[in-house]
């Protein structure tokens, strides 16, 4: 378990230990806190997380077990929530639990994330004057992590459909295949987050009438924001979606090409085929009286030429000559309604 204590508003952060940890947080000023849980931390008896940081409500005592869910809750002068994260070159999603109390904010992770790491190395330019002001700027790096993964898997899936119109390969469904799960986790994720966000800031902007200019602004912004993030997520999906069917496409393209290369083929040699099936035949008149080539030609290249003249004929009426016809009988209909508004 690693501490890091970090003193306002000289943003020095120190490591130390639980217990010193603690007695910072009894300081007048504002203290921000960041522990980070090894990820295969085995289960112990010691207390709480909560109060091994002073803070004695028992309200408090699930802050610092694992948690994979989105939640917040509020008990007095203190609040606590556990938010989504995106962090790592894999962009993987974990989670990350926020207490925060009248002068501290209390960060807990399991494992390096980069959004804490960016949010304290950032604490000496932004310098928030109270512990909500510091959880709003961490929770716009939260949702900050959520637009960077949507716009590189965005410019990924986008190079992926470019690529596949000058050449397909087989590892492209690969690719979007994880393309579209990766999008799918990202909202799975962020859509608790969103609705949650939406209940927590309207409510308290309805509810709490004391609420200052500032803290309503920074509400407002992170509440845009949030619905921000959640339609990149789903321009993410639908460009996902879309990119797949581009595939699927070019598939159906490609199998069009090999059916109408075997159609001509067939037709070559289906004329034959009806040729050598036809005279092979040993009915009687075939035999008796099919003694010249004049016969041969009438009747053998003759019904064939029939039987083609006819399928074309039926072919072009029930397609082009139709469509044709209903298209002139619609332009009449256009160009007599125009005639009737004109007079």
């Amino acid at each position: 378990m690693i501490v890091s204590v970090v003193s306002m508003p000289e943003a020095v952060v120190t490591r130390t230990g639980l217990p010193e940890a603690r007695e910072r947080l009894q300081d007048s000023g504002l203290v921000i806190v960041t522990v980070e849980q090894e990820d295969d931390d085995p289960p112990s008896d010691d207390p709480p997380l909560s109060r091994l940081l002073g803070v004695e409500d028992r309200a408090w005592e699930w802050f610092g077990e694992p948690q994979d869910e989105v939640r917040a809750e509020y008990h007095g002068d203190f609040a606590a929530c556990v938010v989504p994260v995106v962090h790592g070159g894999a962009r993987r999603v974990s989670y990350v639990q926020l207490l925060v109390g009248p002068r501290h904010l209390v960060i807990v992770h399991r494992g390096p994330v980069d959004a804490v790491d960016t949010f304290v190395g950032r604490l000496p330019v932004d310098t928030p004057a109270d512990s909500f002001t510091a959880l709003f700027l961490f929770l716009q790096g939260v949702l900050e992590t959520f637009r960077r993964a949507v716009t590189d898997s965005h410019l990924e899936v986008e190079d992926l459909e470019e690529a596949m119109f000058v050449e397909r390969r087989p590892e492209q469904v690969r690719l979007l295949a994880r393309q579209r799960r990766h999008a799918a986790q990202l909202h799975r994720a962020f859509l608790p987050y969103a609705a949650l966000a939406q209940e927590v800031l309207v409510r308290r902007r309805m509810t709490n009438h004391g609420l200052t200019d500032e803290r309503r602004a920074l509400n407002s912004l992170h509440e845009h924001t949030v619905q921000l993030v959640l339609l990149e997520i789903e321009s993410l999906r639908d460009a996902a979606r879309r990119a797949a069917g581009s595939y699927a496409s070019l598939i159906a393209d490609q199998q069009n090409v090999v059916i109408n290369r075997l159609t001509v083929v067939s037709m070559i040699f289906l004329p034959l085929s009806f040729l050598t099936g036809f005279f092979g035949m040993n009915f009687a008149f075939l035999t008796n009286r099919m003694e010249s080539e004049d016969s041969f030609l009438w009747l053998g290249l003759g019904l064939q030429l029939i039987a083609v003249v006819m399928a074309m004929y039926y072919v072009l009426y029930r397609t082009h000559w139709r469509q044709l016809r209903v298209n002139h009988a619609r332009d009449s209909l256009d160009d007599l309604d125009t005639l009737d508004s004109q007079l």
